[in-house]
């Protein structure tokens, strides 16, 4: 008798907070409640800042002696371009759906959802890598600690798992409290940086010979200063990585702490908040990377940069332990190892945000899609997936985060460039179109030198397109209705006919004349032997985006000839707005409608697929079909008959 108590328990705690809402998902605790935008801004530096831990090893492994410049061409276009497009996209989006919701608005129809899931597939790269990738340096920290190398080498693959399932528990717990532990972890981590970068400032000034040793080798390398500036620029896109924040910013933009007058079409506070977010994180980001890449470039080794090398992804960790001794070396290990563990919250929070937001309203998802801790199992898994596949390896998962990364902002840089061309800002037009070129030209780079990025991304696309269209078709015969609303004249004749047979006719408009519905009821009424006295209500449904999957349900009446009464529906699909209307009118009345179809011409598969893709097609079986599924007590559903 124990088990059949547990499992209704277990049912509720997984599904605690799911909503029936249509764009809403369900959050536990209090992790939406506003909080300033400083303290979310640690939540979202968890991810920006701790790519220090791997960022600087990475730019001296893409650009060598050149990395201190091309990190200052990456902070150039992270200053002029990618926190302009983000801040835009802030004011356009204020509820973290990012660039997506922008380019959403653009298209209709199938194009339009093949086109979001598309996004998706890179947003869903972007954060699970993050998550990975972060918990695979956060064991390459552990692992090359000098105190646990010769305990824990080897293992790097289930430490990296264990880091996984732990973040993954702190979030079905609840995540209420993320947001004070990413302050401590963010502000512990950066003063330890602060501490780092400048005694390595200070061995550089005092040790003049390393900074002229740096310069004869560059000259010795790549000739003449212009030589150098254009191979920085041609050799930035591989340090796309330490782009990374700002899709994690916008997507956290929830957490923000609004103005006591905010509404939720315009939230003027959280937008004010999340710009000084965005903002300040780049600032002090940029900070960081200049002064981490010139110190490790010029402090550490070309050799130890490489795989195997103690600077391998650790760089700043190497310097601690090199500079400072074994105990502060171990602090900074411990730090970097929490902080990256933690990154994966931000991103975690992102895919949380983003996913439920659109694949349940599309249809392409479980109802439980909705609830926060199924999904947060569900990435949990791939996760671990993609840990196993790509073995821990911080080097070999960098092409597909930086593709996931250079994607979205692309993505938004169009996205904002379209939006101030539509508002008519000739000037921002301009200048976001050129910031767009310029991310088209990195995203392009980096494709054409790492397609395995694109493939990984691929991957993700095709899973979530597969796995949407799945569940889309399993999910055909839902109500799918949200609402429904009759204005005064169709209560009138629901009105009308409700002390005796209720009976509706489908039909499908076309010239809507007079010979047309006589026609009909002619026909209707023949086929099924419909008494000549009984009153008869013509049901017309017209059919707007077939590819939308929720929707309300509003339904006018009209007298058209002066005779036949018609109802006239908007729906995205025939079968399920009818079905939803005759629901509707049996609980408003007590009374079991009846409703008359004509078969269907035709193969039967041909009309299924045509209700599937365009909402129509298949009408008079399936729509008994949807209320089959929504009524199970067969006594008390509306008759449906075709003749």
């Amino acid at each position: 008798m124990a088990t059949p108590a547990r499992t209704p328990r277990l049912r509720a705690w997984m599904l605690e907070g799911l909503t029936d809402r249509p764009g809403q998902h369900a959050q536990t605790g209090t992790a939406h409640e506003g909080r300033p935008w400083w303290r979310v801004m640690c939540l979202t530096g968890l991810d920006y800042f701790s790519t220090l831990g791997y960022q600087p090893g990475i730019a001296a492994l893409a650009a060598g002696l050149l990395s201190p410049l091309a990190t200052i061409v990456l902070v150039v276009l992270t200053l002029f371009g990618a926190l302009p497009v983000y801040r835009r996209v802030a004011e356009e989006s204020p509820h973290g759906e990012g660039s997506i919701a922008m380019l959403e608005r653009l298209l209709s129809f199938w194009k339009g959802k093949l086109f979001v899931l598309t996004l998706l597939g890179f947003a869903a790269t972007d954060f699970l890598i993050t998550i990975t990738l972060s918990a695979a340096d956060a064991s390459a920290h552990l692992v090359e600690n000098p105190h646990l190398t010769s305990t824990l080498h080897g293992h790097e693959v289930p430490i990296t798992l264990l880091m996984i399932a732990l973040l993954g528990a702190v979030f079905l717990k609840g995540f209420s409290e993320a947001i004070g532990v990413a302050v401590v972890l963010v502000a512990t981590y950066l003063g330890l940086n602060v501490v780092v970068v400048a005694v390595g400032l200070w061995q550089v000034a005092t040790e003049p010979h390393v900074v002229a040793d740096w310069t004869q080798a560059l000259t010795a390398e790549h000739g003449n200063p212009f030589m150098m500036i254009a191979i920085a620029l041609v050799v930035f896109p591989k340090l796309a990585l330490g782009l990374s924040g700002f899709e994690t910013g916008v997507a956290v933009m929830p957490h923000v702490h609004g103005d006591p007058d905010d509404t939720e079409v315009r939230p003027a506070g959280r937008i004010r908040g999340t710009k000084k977010l965005l903002t300040t994180a780049a600032v002090i980001m940029s900070v960081f990377l200049i002064c981490s890449s010139f110190v490790t470039t010029l402090l550490i080794p070309a050799d130890e940069f490489k795989a195997g090398g103690e600077a391998n992804g650790r760089a700043l960790a190497y310097l601690a332990h090199e500079h400072l001794g074994s105990a502060f070396g171990t602090v900074y290990d411990v730090a970097t190892i929490l902080i990256l563990w933690f990154a994966g919250s931000s991103a975690m929070a992102g895919l949380l945000n983003l996913m439920p937001r659109y694949l349940p309203r599309y249809g392409m998802a479980p109802h439980w899609a909705r609830a926060l801790r199924p999904m947060v199992i569900v990435f949990t898994l791939i996760a671990f997936l993609v840990t196993w596949l790509f073995d821990a390896d911080v080097d070999a998962q960098g092409g597909a985060y930086a593709t996931g990364v250079l994607v979205l902002i692309t993505s938004a840089a169009v996205a904002v460039t379209i939006a101030a061309k539509r508002a008519g800002e000739r000037g921002w037009t301009i200048g976001f179109g050129i910031i767009s070129a310029v991310f088209v030209y990195t995203t392009a780079v980096n494709v054409v030198e790492r397609p395995d990025g694109v493939k990984i991304g691929a991957c993700f696309i095709a899973g979530i397109m597969a796995l949407s269209l799945l569940s889309r078709l399993a999910r055909v015969f839902e109500l799918r209705v949200t609402h429904v609303e009759l204005d005064d004249m169709a209560q009138r004749f629901v009105r009308d006919t409700a002390n005796r047979t209720i009976r509706f006719i489908a039909n499908e408009p076309d010239r809507r004349d007079k010979a047309e519905y006589r026609d009909k009821v002619e026909q209707i009424r023949e086929d099924n032997d419909i008494p000549p006295g009984d009153d008869v209500l013509f049901v017309e449904v017209t059919v707007l985006d077939p590819s939308e999957f929720e929707s309300g349900l509003k339904v006018r009446g009209e007298v058209l000839h002066d005779r036949y009464r018609v109802l006239t529906l908007e729906s995205s699909t025939v079968p399920n707005a009818l079905a939803a209307l005759l629901l509707h009118v049996r609980d408003g009345t007590g009374q079991r409608p009846h409703i008359y179809f004509e078969w269907t011409e035709g193969n039967p598969m041909t009309n299924f697929l045509r209700f599937f893709l365009f909402g129509q097609g298949e009408v008079a079986p399936v729509t008994r079909e949807v209320i089959r599924a929504a009524e199970p007590d067969r006594a008390r559903r509306p008759h449906v008959h075709a003749g």
